[in-house]
């Protein structure tokens, strides 16, 4: 670089900063970088044609102004425009536009060829807005306080959370977010998105899906814009791209966010990614990608375990103002355990019918509703598994199970275990009381009314029989 030129350059952001307002002066006067000067000629590179032409419509007196301040009324400046196609085999293309529109490329084999008048239209922009505020579209609803933490999405939102309070100035850049449907991987990063803007409200964030992505790539290919679509990508201070794997063979769009990327990665802005898989195994995706993406942080989303599940459930009761028994809302966490989506979903059909029918939601209904979620049992409960099941509840040895004794946590043990195994199989009383030393039908049924009679009585012990239900109720699925 010229010392001269980066000294004068210097002396006139001074000027330029005092006037700009802070977020223009960052978006479109950071980004220069000074070449040579020769004759007072100042050259300054630029990243685009497009960067190019808003500099010349919207602060040429200023640039004009402010150079012949520093070199005197002869000064002059021109632009050199330099793009990196991210294709390492090539050197970085460049164009020279003299102050008589003298236009020079240093390289004749383009990957994006640059286009001189055809600026870029927003495709994020608010009508009637500057084109630097743009939308981050963004899901206001998607927040931290409504995205419930557990062993299984642990790492992954205090990951986010770190993110969003030092976006790009932290270790986790990219951070990439995966699991699978349904497991809140939109919901994650939007809240992170959200959380930027809520911070750091001059900070630039973008949410697009990759689809959408590829979309308005193939528009500006069509349009000989590419050089402007992925100048507009490298404005942004937070890019949340979600559902990566999308691009698989879409080579040419990989290329232009290979170039994206690295630009925003080495100007220390922030890069969030979503996919179902982990970057490992994403089959079509380019490995210098990869690479890219392996650079930070990679977190897994995992399928929710039953005491998340359940908090899951009352904040989406909560924020709806609704109340429902707590043995309903048990269920269906039991129940429902593939991922959060069909959890709410659940929920909603569980309302709907309550609703449409003038039914108070019960145990019943829950059950009535849920087979369209839950399917048919597959799996034999056999008395064996109950007894094992209630062993591990009450932590007991089997042995004692079916000793003769009248210790009373191995009495009522051993009655919930004849209670669920009447309930759960096909086996007759005496069966039953066979497995349990010898005993007779008589005392399989003495055991399930006194089961039935202390459940109405106590509610700790109404608790506990019915999480055991619930677990034998899951192990049938």
């Amino acid at each position: 670089m010229d010392k001269n030129a980066e000294k004068i350059w210097t002396n006139c952001l001074k000027i330029i900063r005092d006037i700009v307002e802070w977020q223009h002066y960052k978006t479109w006067f950071e980004p220069i970088h000074p070449v040579s000067l020769k004759n007072n000629v100042l050259v300054i590179q630029v990243p685009s044609q497009f960067f190019f032409e808003y500099l010349e419509e919207h602060y040429v007196n200023l640039l004009a102004k402010t150079l012949k301040r520093e070199l005197g009324k002869d000064a002059r400046l021109e632009y050199r425009i330099m793009v990196d196609s991210g294709n390492s085999k090539n050197k970085p293309v460049t164009m020279d536009v003299s102050g008589q529109g003298f236009k020079t490329f240093s390289n004749n084999e383009m990957d994006f060829p640059l286009i001189i008048n055809n600026p870029v239209k927003n495709p994020f922009v608010i009508p009637g807005l500057k084109k630097m505020q743009i939308d981050p579209q963004l899901n206001h609803i998607y927040t931290f306080e409504a995205f419930i933490e557990g062993d299984c999405n642990r790492v992954a939102r205090r990951a986010g959370k770190t993110v969003a309070e030092k976006p790009g100035a932290n270790s986790f850049n990219p951070l990439v977010i995966y699991g699978g449907v349904g497991l809140g991987k939109t919901h994650l990063a939007q809240a992170i998105g959200n959380e930027v803007k809520r911070l750091h409200p001059n900070k630039v964030v973008l949410y697009v899906s990759s689809e959408k992505f590829i979309n308005q790539f193939m528009d500006h290919s069509r349009n000989n814009a590419i050089n402007d679509f992925i100048h507009f990508y490298q404005l942004i201070d937070v890019l949340i791209i979600d559902d990566v794997q999308f691009f698989a063979k879409a080579e040419k769009s990989q290329d232009a966010f290979f170039a994206i990327f690295n630009h925003l990665h080495q100007s220390h802005k922030q890069l969030i990614l979503t996919s179902d898989k982990s970057p490992k195994d994403l089959d079509g995706v380019q490995e210098r990608l990869l690479s890219r993406f392996r650079w930070g942080l990679s977190a897994d989303l995992q399928v929710p375990e039953y005491e998340t599940r359940i908090e899951i459930l009352e904040k989406k009761m909560k924020n709806d103002g609704l109340e429902m028994p707590k043995e309903v809302v048990k269920y269906i966490a039991y129940n429902i355990s593939n991922n959060v989506r069909e959890l709410e979903g659940a929920l909603i059909s569980l309302l709907a019918q309550s609703s449409l029918n003038r039914r108070e939601i019960d145990l019943d209904l829950a059950k009535k509703v849920l087979r369209n979620f839950v399917k048919s049992s597959s799996k034999e409960i056999t008395i064996e598994t109950i007894q094992k099941m209630v062993c591990e509840y009450f932590d007991v040895s089997y042995d004692k199970l079916l000793q003769k004794t009248r210790k009373r946590e191995i009495v009522q043990a051993r009655q919930i275990t004849m209670y669920l195994a009447k309930a759960f199989t096909k086996n007759s009383l005496k069966t039953i009381g066979e497995h349990f030393g010898g005993r007779d039908h008589t005392t399989v049924i003495h055991s399930c009314q006194t089961v039935k009679d202390l459940m109405d009585t106590d509610g700790v012990f109404r608790e506990n029989v019915l999480e055991l239900q619930q677990k034998v109720q899951l192990a049938a699925m």
